[in-house]
């Protein structure tokens, strides 16, 4: 069963963990440096942040999502960022996560939220469409911390 929850600063370490993990697969996130508990932790907390991950029934760390506030776009928009662990996608995590997500963002007061999508990222690309988000934008050549170069879809769900 999945459980999720409000992520805190003590959560840091596992989701660092996690992240990393994807970051070394490559293919599904534009960062391309490992992060630290550090780096995890000084983001949890920042104003109007909203984390949240999820378990199983032992404890085990199974994906992550944060918004954070993006002063890019009108509006009060929350940018959007999901993550689950190395062959576990397509098990109902997104799903769970999303749910918590949306209506911690409704009651912070959020317009809409923003999916920053690697183009080539068919899974994701998926995963937040089959969420309700739409389609309202594209970054042509996007130059990665890596050098590598690739377009990126923006896709938007308004609250």
């Amino acid at each position: 069963m999945i459980h999720v929850r409000r992520a805190g600063p003590l959560d840091a370490g596992a989701m660092a963990e996690l992240l990393n993990e994807v970051i070394v697969q490559g293919g599904t996130t534009a960062i391309t440096e490992e992060v630290t508990r550090d780096d995890i932790a000084g983001r949890i907390g920042a104003p109007r942040a909203i984390w949240h991950l999820a378990e199983d029934d032992g404890g085990e760390l199974l994906g992550f999502q944060w918004v954070e506030p993006l002063t890019t776009e009108p509006g009060l928009v929350a940018e959007i960022a999901t993550f689950a662990r190395v062959g576990r996608t397509g098990l109902g995590i997104g799903s769970a996560l999303f749910e918590a997500t949306r209506a911690a963002c409704v009651a912070e007061g959020y317009d809409w939220i923003r999916a920053n999508i690697r183009a080539d990222n068919y899974g994701g690309l998926a995963y937040y469409q089959s969420r309700g988000f739409e389609d309202y934008g594209r970054i042509a050549g996007y130059r990665m911390g890596n050098g590598q170069v690739v377009d990126k879809v923006l896709k938007r769900f308004d609250l």
